[in-house]
């Protein structure tokens, strides 16, 4: 049912949002390690240029395209991703469900202040939500193996990750089996999106392929550089697989 298809070097699932979501309640199901990971315009460019994080990325048994660049860009090349799965959406509906289903939640990364809000936000959200654990994304190396042993002893089935990449992936990459997470997922800066922090565009800019423009209004210092120097090197890779196409 599934076909993954290539893009500048990374495999990403060709499946819908309910394509997603029934995928991940299977490895839940099933109680062994799952790794997720959502690739975008900026994940694309830094795996084009770290071997390491492109390993990881292709490894992870649910590849989903978030950010609608990558799905004009699968069209362009004749491969024809269904649709975006972002992220954010991604987390909104797997909380609703883990209320829903008993799955228990561990919520990992950002300050303490925002994991702790989201944490606070989603149990009063969906009352039935059993929240596994939390902690916040800062720790030091030689508090890692500690971190690693605290997720693993919550014994949850849903573990997400709200640090930058390619940590977070790094992290997952290095530790998801020893942890034993049915599903782990990255997910950048949701948890600054739940809390308030950081505002969600409208749905016309999401559809429009603009999300990552009102972020950019919102945090310009921060932003700049990866959207209008680093991430411009997405064009180039796309020319050059449209290219070798011919």
């Amino acid at each position: 049912m599934n076909r993954r298809i290539e893009m500048m070097g990374c495999q990403v699932d060709n499946l819908s949002m309910e394509e997603s979501l029934q995928t991940i309640e299977g490895f839940i199901h099933s109680g062994k390690p799952h790794q997720h990971v959502v690739v975008n315009v900026d994940k694309l460019v830094k795996a084009s240029r770290d071997p390491e994080l492109r390993q990881i990325i292709n490894d992870c048994a649910l590849i989903n395209a978030d950010g609608m660049p990558v799905v004009w860009a699968s069209r362009l090349l004749g491969k024809g991703l269904k649709e975006r799965v972002a992220g954010v959406d991604l987390f909104e509906s797997l909380m609703q469900r883990a209320a829903q289903k008993g799955w228990r939640v561990f919520l990992l990364g950002a300050r303490e202040e925002v994991v702790s809000g989201v944490s606070n936000i989603y149990q009063k959200k969906y009352p039935g939500l059993t929240l596994a654990g939390y902690r916040n994304g800062y720790w030091k190396q030689e508090e890692e193996a500690g971190v690693v042993e605290q997720i693993k002893a919550a014994r949850a089935d849903l573990l997400f990750v709200a640090i930058s990449s390619p940590k977070k992936e790094q992290f997952l990459g290095k530790y998801q089996a020893e942890m034993r997470i049915p599903f782990a997922m990255g997910v950048g800066g949701t948890f600054d999106v739940a809390v308030g922090r950081v505002k969600r565009a409208p749905v016309w800019m999401q559809k429009s392929g603009l999300e990552w423009f009102y972020r950019f209004l919102q945090e310009p210092r921060r932003m700049f550089k990866r959207y209008f120097i680093d991430d411009m090197a997405f064009f180039w890779l796309l020319l050059r697989e449209a290219t070798a196409r011919r």
